[in-house]
């Protein structure tokens, strides 16, 4: 035993931090979060899934649809920023719990809409319960990251996109066959929501006690870029989600009219093309995170948008299964980019991760509420199919990825 050299420092160092930064994720507050993300993108999936039976039901036009959308996203995009802002200075644990009681509030008046104007209100409050999610949400998956920031935003955000993938589904087995009065029936969602929310609230408010007790200084993991050059860097970011969301947006909000138009499916067949679309979306979401994790978030976000545009390019001019599979491709590489996008410009502002959060929230959800009116008014004038082809171009915008800095190149 005495001949056994020992280990060298680097030897026992790496696999220590390594298990230490394991043991830091609280996985089991990531997974709640990620958990109640699913459950309030499953109550906001809902209102897109049952356009094609709220067009019927009350004869809207595409643009009347995009104002729905629009009344949504709006009061989400606007809030946001502000709620981030606002609980980087002051955190508020127990404020999921309440955006979720505004969200619960928004479905039950929907499923009673009898008019646009009533089902836009609806929609609004349901877009206010969300705005106050996201930030603090995105907060607590950073304190519980364990250094692991990538892995914890793509949990976090895989939840959402899991929801989303499952409103198309829950709206084909519900409300299509029920009617819009079926819509209550998620309000059950937002009470388990609210529970889980307030649960993990108490965690949050005790390491908020924690730190206050213990601060201690903590130092960001890249040196400082000059000003100038993070500006440019999140001009570049901004460019990008706006590229990233009104693509997305055609398929969010149009995708299932598009099949019935173009292909002539039924609504509920629809429904279940648009769950295939979304649960890429989701399987991409986890993803992304990691990825960047490991070999760089410029990279991934380089690819994940640029990469879109060969299969973009091609989908407004093939076959209904053609179409199918390269949906597949699209959600996968497409979603891969928020969460590289979003610690990225993370690590451009560091000590800001709600207002960074609240802002690219915000601005996605701004976008694709702008983009889903412009586009239904578009294809109103024009046809699905048109809109389908030129936004297939937006992905091109993914070299600008390539102006991006390396931050991996100034580690402190």
């Amino acid at each position: 035993m005495s001949e056994s050299a020992p280990s060298t420092p680097a030897a026992q160092e790496t696999p220590a931090l390594r298990q230490q930064a394991v043991e830091k994720t609280a996985l089991k507050v990531l997974g709640a979060i990620s958990f109640a993300h699913m459950l309030n993108d499953v109550i906001q999936s809902v209102i897109p899934a049952i356009y094609p039976l709220l067009r019927e039901v009350h004869a809207l036009s595409y643009r009347e649809i995009g104002f729905i959308t629009f009344a949504f996203q709006f009061t989400a995009s606007m809030l946001q920023p502000v709620v981030g802002m606002y609980t980087d200075r002051r955190p508020k644990p127990y404020s999921l719990a309440a955006g979720m009681g505004c969200t619960l509030v928004g479905l039950v008046l929907l499923s009673q809409a009898g008019n646009l104007w009533f089902i836009m209100a609806a929609a609004a409050l349901v877009g206010t319960g969300s705005s106050v999610f996201h930030p603090e949400a995105s907060r607590m998956a950073h304190m519980a990251a364990g250094g692991r920031h990538g892995f914890a935003q793509s949990l976090f955000q895989v939840g959402g996109n899991f929801g989303t993938s499952l409103g198309p589904l829950l709206a084909a087995w519900l409300v299509i066959p029920n009617g819009q009065g079926s819509i209550a029936w998620f309000t059950f969602f937002a009470a388990v929501g609210i529970v889980v929310l307030l649960r993990v609230g108490a965690w949050y408010n005790a390491r908020l006690r924690q730190r206050r007790a213990q601060p201690a200084a903590r130092k960001p993991r890249y040196a400082p870029l000059p000003t100038r050059r993070v500006a440019a860097a999140l001009a570049v970011l901004v460019a990008l989600v706006i590229s990233k969301y009104i693509y997305l947006v055609s398929f969010t909000s149009y995708y299932a009219l598009y099949l019935i138009d173009v292909f002539g499916v039924s609504k509920v067949e629809s429904q279940l093309y648009a769950f295939v679309f979304l649960f890429a979306v989701a399987a991409g979401t986890f993803a992304g995170g990691p990825l960047g994790d490991r070999f760089g978030r410029k990279w991934v976000i380089w690819f994940s948008i640029l990469g879109v545009a060969p299969f973009a390019l091609v989908l407004p001019h093939v076959g209904l299964t053609a179409t199918v599979i390269l949906t597949v491709f699209i959600g996968m590489i497409l979603a891969s980019a928020f969460s590289a996008i979003l610690v990225f410009a993370q690590e451009l502002l560091p000590g800001r991760v709600g207002t960074v959060a609240g802002l690219f929230f915000g601005f996605a959800f701004g976008v694709s509420g702008i983009a889903a009116v412009a586009l239904g008014a578009w294809a109103d004038r024009t046809s699905m199919q048109h809109v389908f082809a030129m936004c297939a171009y937006l992905p091109l915008l993914g070299v600008l990825a390539g102006l991006l800095p390396k931050l991996e190149e100034h580690p402190l």
